[in-house]
């Protein structure tokens, strides 16, 4: 038998699954998917980000039959998708400024919701979207997105998290995690990379609000990622997910790598997924194969200073019992091993 030839089980969920019946198929492995962030566009090899968007952006326009526009902050994803006067977007998409894609999400929610009531619709059928890098998000953003959230406007917000502000130079953001470094957060000194202590965890943040929904995926779980969008557009009034799209470029780490990093990131605890609904989980991802964060930690050069000769095993001890910590607070193991 040619080694080159893989057979996959049908009624699986393997690869595309193009296998299984239309109906059950990802949105990825339709042939009628949208293609909403298209080919042309200049991520680098490997961007977490661009696939994020894509299984994102594509999931909402299945859910709501296309009927949805954009609201982008500028960052990475607007950058690469938009160099004037090109574009890689097919669907209504609207530039913003770095910190008000919620407000102009929210801007064009009121004005769906006046033409509906013009036309003697209670609403719209057309959706919004907003969506932004950790940058605009959880720094820049920040007071918009909240305003968001309190006023409950009917927004689907998402912010694809790859931990810095890559764009403009890879500087640390609000979520750029701890021991890290980055071009303001340099490997020298005691206590090299990114402080410990510091930082915005939006997810919660956004749970305080008792919004609809918050949901938290990466783009290693496809189908996690596009079950919540698909959900988050079937409700009305704020919604926000969160996305972690490893980046390459920023992390230091090989471009073939972006998925296995996502998934390492959940394995090890360091990156909980679950829903919440109006403050309260409602749902979490288990570990179904624990790792340690060294494992994680040591696939990305911007963590080498911890390891070596001269490592920094005291760090890596800190950023293990952060993860043993989210283990615990979300209860991502079974009760009888878990830490």
């Amino acid at each position: 038998m040619n080694p080159s030839v893989k057979f996959y089980q049908t009624g699986t969920f393997t690869v595309g699954n193009r296998l299984l019946e239309p109906e059950q198929r990802s949105v990825q492995a339709s042939q009628e998917r949208s293609n909403s962030l298209t080919c042309g566009h200049r991520a680098c090899q490997g961007c977490g980000e661009a696939l994020g968007a894509r299984y994102a952006v594509d999931a909402a326009m299945r859910a709501t039959r296309g009927q949805l526009i954009a609201a982008n902050a500028t960052g990475c994803l607007e950058v690469f998708s938009t160099p004037y006067p090109e574009t890689s977007w097919q669907l209504p998409w609207i530039h913003s400024l770095f910190g008000n894609a919620a407000a102009v999400g929210t801007g064009i929610a009121a004005a769906l919701k006046v033409k509906a009531r013009k036309a003697g619709q209670e609403r719209s059928d057309v959706r919004v979207i907003a969506q932004g890098g950790d940058g605009g998000t959880t720094d820049i953003g920040f007071g918009c997105l909240s305003g968001m959230f309190e006023r409950n406007d009917d927004v689907l917000y998402i912010c694809y998290d790859n931990e810095a502000y890559m764009n403009t130079g890879v500087q640390r953001s609000s979520a750029t995690p701890p021991a890290a470094r980055t071009a303001t957060t340099m490997a020298v000194g005691a206590h090299p990379g990114a402080e410990f202590g510091q930082g915005k965890n939006l997810p919660l943040i956004a749970m305080a609000h008792e919004i609809p929904y918050v949901a938290t995926a990466t783009v290693a779980d496809l189908r996690d990622l596009e079950a919540k969008v698909e959900k988050a557009m079937g409700l009305h009034g704020a919604r926000y997910l969160h996305i972690l799209v490893p980046c390459p470029l920023g992390w230091g780490a090989a471009s073939h790598d972006t998925i296995r990093l996502a998934r390492l990131a959940c394995e090890t605890g360091i990156f909980p997924v679950f829903e919440a609904e109006h403050g309260e989980v409602t749902r979490v991802t288990p570990i179904r194969r624990r790792v340690p964060v060294q494992d994680y930690l040591q696939a990305q050069k911007r963590f080498a200073h911890l390891f070596g000769a001269q490592g920094q095993p005291e760090m890596v001890a800190r950023i293990q019992a952060d993860a043993d910590r989210n283990i615990r607070r979300f209860k991502l193991l079974d009760d009888e091993v878990t830490v």
